[in-house]
Parts: structure tokens; C-alpha cells; sequence
């Protein structure tokens, strides 16, 4: 988003990705890039691998290839789901930060998958776009745990990191889920190519339908 960018144009971007969420279209993700640099580009097979995967298991005609937006940009408003990774810093401008957070609040979702070292940087910059929000851990029994794959102990465990248990945290805007964190799990690197970390086929695979619960979860909102 330019700086000076009118009212009226947000409100005609909202207008639009209200209308592209509802239309009878193929289904687009997105990787975010961000500032500050840390390494938003982290895992580049990793979407493509979840998309074949929800494709394959759950026929849900998401398109196979998926883009790259930037924070400022409208084009985020093309994507009702968008994938945010890294493992160092995180940086918003004033600018960036408000795209953002009229972007969620016009319905779009945005998962964010510690990769290890990106929470003390990734917390400040979401309070710069929910001042008024806090992230809480979801419960168990939330439903981005049980969509067509069953996850009753939330987040698989998939890389050690800091050997803590994985925890699955939201920004919850007037009672609607608009951004999932997911912290000490790393499912980004679960869905990557199994010859990259040399992950058990159990451990992707288990990163793989929590990820298809989250689109899952989202598209059908």
C-alpha cells in the first residue's frame, strides 16, 4: 500500500477481497515477505509439498502454485491464506502494519510458523498491528485441531529446537481467528522435501495434515 492512499480506495480493496473470497474461483496462497531480514524465503518447498498435499487428500483445487506479497502490498488482498516464516528479525512500517491489519480484518488469515529464533521478533511487530490484542494459546479441543485430521494434543512435534512442547497461538479479532501462530513446532519444515532435513515420513506427514487443517480450517470459514 502507497503511502497516501485514499479511504475510499481500502474500502474499495476490502470490497474486492470480499468479493473474490465468495466467488466461484481456485483457491491461491501466499508466502509473505516481510523486512528487518530475516530469511522470509526459509523453506521454498514447503508450500508447494502442502499444496499437492490438500490437493491429493482433501480434493480441495487449491491453486498449485503459490505467490510471493509483500507486507504493504494490496496484492496480499488476492490471498485468503497467507504463510509467514523465518528465523531472525521481523520489521513492520507504520504503512505495512496498517495493510496488514485491514487485510485480516477483511477476512484474510495469516499463519505465522516460528522457525526457530523468529518469536522475539515476530510478537512486537503483530503489536503493532493488534495494539488492542494479546496472542493466547488455543485449546485442544479448538477446531483448527479437528478438521478432517485429529490432532486431540495440538501441534505435532516436528523439529527440537528448545525440546519445548509446541503451542499453537491466535489473534482473535471479534470472535474470529485471524492468525495462527504456531511456536516450537515448525511445520514449515515438515512440509519441505524429505531429503532437505531428513525428517521421519511420520513427522511429515503429521506436519502435512496439520497443515491441511489449517487451509482447510480457513476456506471454510
Amino acid at each position: 500500500m502507497k503511502k497516501g492512499i485514499s479511504f475510499s480506495a481500502l474500502i474499495f480493496i476490502c470490497i474486492s477481497f470480499s468479493a473474490f473470497s465468495t466467488a466461484n474461483a481456485p483457491l491461491k496462497i501466499a508466502l509473505l515477505k516481510y523486512g528487518g531480514g530475516g530469511d522470509w524465503y526459509a523453506n521454498p518447498t514447503s508450500l508447494t509439498n502442502l499444496i499437492r498435499f490438500v490437493n491429493k487428500e482433501m480434493n480441495m483445487g487449491v491453486d498449485q502454485s503459490y505467490a510471493t506479497v509483500e507486507v504493504g502490498s494490496a496484492d496480499i488482498f488476492n490471498f485468503p491464506f497467507v504463510h509467514m516464516t523465518g528465523h531472525g528479525n521481523v520489521v513492520f512500517s507504520e504503512l505495512e502494519a496498517q495493510n496488514l491489519r485491514l487485510y485480516l480484518l477483511s477476512g484474510g488469515f495469516l499463519h505465522i510458523d516460528d522457525n526457530y529464533g523468529m518469536d522475539p521478533f515476530v510478537r512486537p511487530s503483530m503489536k503493532r498491528v493488534f495494539p488492542e490484542l494479546d496472542f493466547i494459546e488455543l485449546p485442544f479441543t479448538h477446531e483448527i485441531y479437528h478438521q478432517k485430521f485429529d490432532f486431540p494434543h495440538g501441534l505435532p512435534k516436528i523439529h527440537k529446537h528448545e525440546d519445548k512442547a509446541p503451542q499453537g497461538f491466535g489473534l482473535i479479532w471479534q470472535g474470529r481467528l485471524v492468525c495462527f501462530y504456531s511456536y516450537e513446532c515448525d511445520l514449515g519444515d515438515g512440509w519441505e522435501d524429505r531429503e532437505v532435513h531428513k525428517d521421519t515420513e511420520e513427522s511429515r506427514i503429521n506436519a502435512l495434515r496439520m497443515g491441511a487443517n489449517l487451509l482447510r480450517y480457513v476456506f471454510q470459514q
